[in-house]
C-alpha cells in the first residue's frame, strides 16, 4: 500500500474550501475530517495539524463565512448613497444575497456563534456582523431619519423581517417570480417602520 503524501501545500486552504463544498452539497453532518484527507490526497492524519477536531474546521469555516459577509455589507453600504433608505437597502439586498446563494453556509455560521466554545475570533466577526446593522440604524437616528428608541430593539425590527423573508426564499416558498418584488416590499415596509412618528401637530 502506497502512503499517501503528508505535505499539500497549503494544506489548511484546501481543507477549507473542499469542506465548505460538503457542507453546501451535503450538510455539516456529511463533513469526515478522514474523508477530506481521502479527497485531497494526503495522509489521515495530515488535517489534525492544522484543525484538531471537525468542530475546529467547522468553526473556521464559520469565521471565514462571518468575514466575508462582513466585508461585502461594508463595500455595499460605501457604495451606496447616504440616507438610511438608501444604505438600509444596500445592506439589506446583500445580506439576503449571500444568505439565498449559501443558506447552508449561513446555518453554520449561526450555529457555531451561538456555541459554548466558539472562538474569540468567531465571537468578534459576528459581533462585527451585526454592529453594522446597529450602527446604520444609530446613525439614522442621529440624522433624524429613525424613529427613536432602544439601539437594539429598532435594529430588531429591521432584522426580524430581513430573516423571515430568507426563511421562505431559502426553503423555496417563494415562487421565483415573486421573489425579487418581495423583497422590495419587505425593505420598504422597514423603512416605513423605521421612519419617526409624526408630531401629531405637524401638517399631514
Amino acid at each position: 500500500m502506497t502512503k499517501r503524501p503528508y505535505h499539500h501545500g497549503d494544506l489548511a486552504a484546501a481543507l477549507l474550501d473542499r469542506a465548505e463544498q460538503t457542507v453546501r452539497e451535503r450538510g455539516a453532518g456529511a463533513l469526515s475530517l478522514r474523508e477530506l484527507a481521502r479527497e485531497l490526497g494526503v495522509s489521515p492524519g495530515a488535517p489534525s495539524r492544522h484543525f484538531k477536531t471537525k468542530q475546529a474546521l467547522l468553526d473556521a469555516l464559520a469565521l471565514g463565512g462571518f468575514e466575508r459577509l462582513v466585508e461585502a455589507l461594508a463595500t455595499a453600504r460605501e457604495a451606496a448613497g447616504a440616507t438610511f433608505a438608501a444604505r438600509l437597502d444596500a445592506l439589506a439586498r446583500t445580506y439576503v444575497g449571500f444568505a439565498t446563494e449559501d443558506a447552508a453556509l449561513l446555518d453554520l455560521m449561526f450555529s457555531a456563534k451561538h456555541s459554548p466554545e466558539a472562538s474569540e475570533a468567531l465571537g468578534a466577526a459576528a459581533r462585527r456582523w451585526s454592529g453594522q446593522f446597529l450602527e446604520l440604524v444609530g446613525e439614522g437616528q442621529r440624522r433624524g431619519e429613525v424613529r427613536e428608541g432602544p439601539l437594539d430593539r429598532v435594529t430588531l425590527t429591521v432584522f426580524a423581517p430581513l430573516h423571515g423573508y430568507i426563511g421562505l426564499a431559502a426553503s423555496g416558498v417563494l415562487p421565483p417570480e415573486t421573489a425579487g418584488q418581495g423583497l422590495d416590499d419587505v425593505i420598504a415596509s422597514i423603512v416605513r417602520h423605521c421612519k419617526p412618528e409624526q408630531d401629531p401637530k405637524e401638517p399631514a
